[in-house]
């Protein structure tokens, strides 16, 4: 039993070590340690992952231009939409307003952006009607993002002097259907029982440029159409009252007009009485004609204010739609946050905003009450808006007649890429004869010519299938050309045919007129001379005294595209851009309305 010794006796002879027991305390003490920070990191990073709503992915910035009308209530919607840090894709997207002239950023959007003049170029776009949008996808519908959707509407009124506008309310003879045959009557006032007052003039700046005239040209035809509820259509505009009707109307705009509404909404406010100004209306949105006469529009206020008179008859609306634009540096986070700002924007709390400034807003009638001249009156209904392609044609129209009449020769591309699919079960080329088809029936004055041009045809690469002579006279002609068209085959032989079509223009160039080539090609140049020999013999032919423009409308993809451009941009043309057939009918019609 002695041998047995007792537990402490052999614990403190052997003489445990108490290192680990201290090792594991400071393990336990880390691991704790670590567990707690990670704890509280986590709750730190939720907190600041709430704070920031979620958007690991950083900022983003969303841009707009937006005409100069909606530019306060877009701004105020700016804000609250950024103080609520809005998330989209995972980015707290920031939309910063910018107010820019809407043919400013069209020619920027197609062209050269202008970032020394405004800035960066926007993601988004808010002008004050569709007719720009439309204008953009005829000249190249590959930079709309997304479908144009209104946020605002603004009628469009007539501004007159106070004595026209009291003569005018004691009559119901003005209509949007009448307004063509009483402004082309030397007294149109006494069809308007005002006998003596001499003639009714409406200024309509260019409609390309100027939506309240193409929005009131369209009304005004609809009405000569008999169907004043619209829409206005191209084979409307085929008919002879409606070719009577803008011939009317674009014969009677007097000689010193200025180019922009707003300039024509200063000349008239500078005038006491309606007998003796310059004209005696301007077609304008009521929004407009608000800031005109309060001086927010960058302009003095109108030291006579006008009245906004409401043509009888469905009249026209601005629609204000917004719109992404798609394109060189514009990514999917920021479409998506154009279109969330556009649903932002249709809030009752954003519409206020649109009501508070001018504008027709859903839900909301705050209309400014410190507004001289202006009635705020419920209108007769509204015009259904013209499609693009009428309303196109409505401004080649337009331009034509205001140009004296063009000199126009269309070169249609008939090589082998023509016969591919035109979209909607057509080919390219049943689309361009559609369209050279609609141009010779809705061309009302200025001369038509058609070229054909392709390796495939029989000797020289082109043909003249009918000539460049005055479009009223050859109809037919030109409807049997277009038949004529051959079967697309062989290789493009595009810059043999262009020199060629151009020296026959300049022997038949007509002196004071307009002349144009307008070029269809479906792709690159594939035979005959290269671009720097088309280049060196234009050079050498071209005649100051006879300045021809040329032009390409590009159907699909076009590896030449910057070649193209810089021809058209050295005469004085234009390069619009198709994807497939099925807007080249805009498209041509858009071209024929560019401004010089």
């Amino acid at each position: 039993m002695g041998r047995h010794r007792s537990l402490e006796e052999a614990t403190r002879r052997r003489g445990i070590a108490s290192w680990p027991f201290a090792v594991l305390a400071v393990v336990v003490l880390v691991l704790l340690g670590w567990l707690g920070w990670s704890w509280a990191s986590s709750i730190m990073d939720r907190r600041a992952a709430a704070a920031a709503h979620d958007c690991p992915q950083g900022q983003a910035v969303l841009k707009v231009a937006v005409a100069p009308s909606v530019e306060k209530p877009l701004k105020e919607a700016a804000k609250r939409w950024n103080d609520a840090r809005t998330v989209v894709y995972e980015h707290c997207v920031r939309v910063t307003i910018v107010a820019i002239d809407s043919n400013e950023v069209l020619t920027g959007l197609t062209g050269k952006w202008n970032e020394g003049k405004v800035g960066t170029r926007p993601q988004a776009w808010l002008p004050e009607s569709s007719l720009w949008t439309n204008r953009l996808a005829a000249t190249d519908n590959t930079l709309l993002g997304s479908a144009p959707v209104s946020v605002a509407t603004s009628p469009v009124v007539l501004a007159v002097p106070g004595d026209g506008a009291a003569a005018l309310a004691m009559t119901t003879k003005l209509s949007w259907g009448t307004l063509a045959s009483v402004a082309a009557d030397p007294d149109g006032w006494s069809r308007l029982d005002r006998k003596g007052w001499g003639r009714f003039t409406v200024a309509l700046p260019d409609p390309a440029t100027n939506p309240a005239s193409g929005l009131a040209i369209q009304s005004a035809l609809a009405g000569v159409a008999k169907k004043p509820e619209g829409p206005l259509t191209g084979k409307m505009m085929s008919t002879p009252p409606v070719q009577t009707g803008i011939a009317q109307l674009a014969g009677a705009q007097p000689g010193d007009l200025p180019d922009t509404t707003q300039g024509a909404l200063v000349m008239l406010g500078g005038s006491k009485s309606v007998r003796g100004a310059p004209f005696s209306a301007v077609a304008t949105t009521e929004v407009d004609l608000y800031r005109r006469n309060t001086g927010i529009d960058g302009q003095p206020p109108a030291a006579n204010a006008l009245i906004e008179v409401a043509a009888n008859g469905p009249s026209p609306v601005a629609d204000f739609p917004f719109v992404a634009l798609a394109g060189k540096g514009v990514d999917q986070t920021q479409i998506r946050a154009a279109q969330s700002f556009r649903e932002f924007l249709s809030a009752a709390e954003q519409q206020v905003e649109f009501s508070k400034a001018g504008l027709r807003a859903d839900g909301a009638s705050q209309y400014p009450v410190k507004a001289p001249g202006m009635r705020w009156d419920s209108t007769f209904g509204d015009l259904k808006p013209a499609d693009s392609t009428t309303t196109q044609q409505v401004n080649a129209t337009w331009k034509n007649i205001a140009d004296g009449g063009q000199i126009v020769t269309v070169m249609a591309d008939v090589s082998r890429t023509m016969d591919f699919d035109g979209g909607q079960g057509k080919s390219r080329m049943e689309w361009v004869k559609s369209a050279l088809s609609g141009m010779a029936d809705w061309t009302v004055s200025g001369s038509l010519g058609l070229w054909e041009y392709s390796g495939g045809l029989q000797g020289e690469p082109y043909e003249q299938l009918a000539q460049t002579l005055p479009v009223t006279s050859q109809r037919k002609a030109l409807h049997a050309a277009v038949d004529q068209l051959a079967e697309p085959s062989g290789a493009r032989d595009l810059y043999s045919s262009v020199k060629a079509c151009y020296e026959a223009a300049q022997q038949a160039y007509v002196p004071g007129k307009r002349n144009r080539i307008v070029v269809i090609v479906g792709g690159a140049n594939e035979a005959g001379i290269s671009y720097s020999q088309l280049r060196a013999d234009l050079d050498a032919i071209a005649l100051s005294s006879k300045p021809i423009e040329i032009s390409f409308v590009t159907v699909g993809p076009n590896p030449d595209r910057v070649q193209l451009q810089e021809l058209a941009s050295i005469t004085h043309g234009s390069v619009a851009s198709v994807t497939d057939g099925t807007g080249l009918n805009a498209t041509l019609a858009q071209t024929l309305s560019a401004v010089d």
